[in-house]
């Protein structure tokens, strides 16, 4: 079937030639025009503006958008001004779940059909698919459906067969509710990945100083003393333990796999500063869980490490300085 894609970053170019491979036909659009150029070549339709974009749409039309959050919105408003009743407008992107409730409302006004599908796979789908969770009404996400198996990774290898009679989920895509719910357990899906992402790092970080005990400390009033090195002897090396974890650990994941393959190929991270970004799921997951009192400690403490690696904890680490100094005369050591 023919879709249209807008936005053709790190997921949204691939995700075009995963389509493309599958037989669609795709109508590509993007403010980068070489973007929109190189995905040409490889056979979809380029469009040089928003009005082209829709103008090269079949009724009814259905306008896939993948773009920063920040600017979704806005761009929504663009394209439905050239969308008649009938036609359908899927968000992709990582926006928030209650932008989607609003907007569906909006455009259900004007007989449009608005489909949030949250997309899990990065620079990984073209190849491995895409993990689809999705919101809309029904008869939008019916008509959509060509796109979402094509896109999702299809059914486990040597699985039994299955039927999509039965459940589209062991297939990689679900319909999870009404519009906003895509995007809600997309939300909650990056949640958990930046508490599973924390636990990794936290644990091999704690291998990293096994050999606390090998190296010299200073024995003054601002250092810990280390009361048993002998205990903290171990040189261990980080990349092989991440490589012997994925086979047959209960820890393993396809996460770990990227992980083993990082520490392999520089075991000290050398080209990484250590500044985590937050794209705003994790806030949102934890405003919904405060809202719903549900207890979420672990998946708090992992965002709140992201604000600190940030230099959001900065000021709050120079006053505990301060304090220090002006109640006891502790003189801050360098880093």
């Amino acid at each position: 079937m023919q879709i249209g894609m807008m936005g053709l970053g790190r997921m949204g170019a691939n995700m075009v030639r995963r389509l493309l491979r599958g037989g669609h036909e795709c109508v590509v659009y993007d403010v980068n025009a070489d973007a929109v150029a190189a995905l040409v070549k490889e056979g979809a339709v380029g469009a040089s503006s928003v009005e082209d974009f829709v103008g090269k749409l079949a009724k009814p039309r259905s306008a896939w958008l993948m773009l920063p959050a920040a600017i979704t919105g806005r761009i929504v408003d663009q394209v439905i001004e050239f969308m008649e009743p009938g036609d359908i407008v899927i968000d992709g992107g990582n926006s928030n779940y209650r932008d989607a409730v609003d907007q569906a409302a909006r455009l259900q006004s004007r007989g449009l059909s608005f489909v949030d599908v949250g997309t899990s796979g990065g620079v990984w789908g073209l190849e491995r698919g895409y993990c689809l969770m999705i919101g809309g009404p029904d008869v939008a996400v019916k008509h959509l459906d060509p796109v979402f198996a094509t896109l999702a990774p299809g059914a486990d290898k040597g699985a039994p067969p299955a039927s999509t009679e039965t459940g589209t989920a062991p297939f990689g895509y679900l319909h999870c509710g009404p519009s906003g719910a895509g995007h809600f357990v997309k939300m909650v899906h990056n949640g958990i990945e930046y508490g599973v992402m924390a636990a990794y790092a936290e644990g091999i970080n704690i291998l990293k100083a096994a050999n606390a005990g090998k190296r010299g400390r200073a024995a003054d009033a601002e250092t810990a003393p280390l009361s048993e090195p002998q205990y903290y002897q171990f040189d261990i090396d980080l990349g092989q333990v991440a490589e012997v974890w994925r086979h047959g650990s209960v820890i393993g994941s396809w996460l770990l796999d990227l992980t083993a393959e990082s520490l392999k190929a520089d075991s000290t991270l050398s080209k990484f500063g250590g500044r985590v970004s937050d794209s705003g799921e994790g806030r949102w997951t934890l405003k919904a869980a405060i809202d719903t009192g549900v207890p979420a400690p672990v998946l708090s403490t992992a965002l709140f490490d992201r604000f600190s690696s940030q230099g959001e904890s900065e000021f709050a680490d120079k006053l505990l300085s301060a304090m220090r100094y002006a109640f006891g005369g502790h003189v801050e050591k360098p880093k």
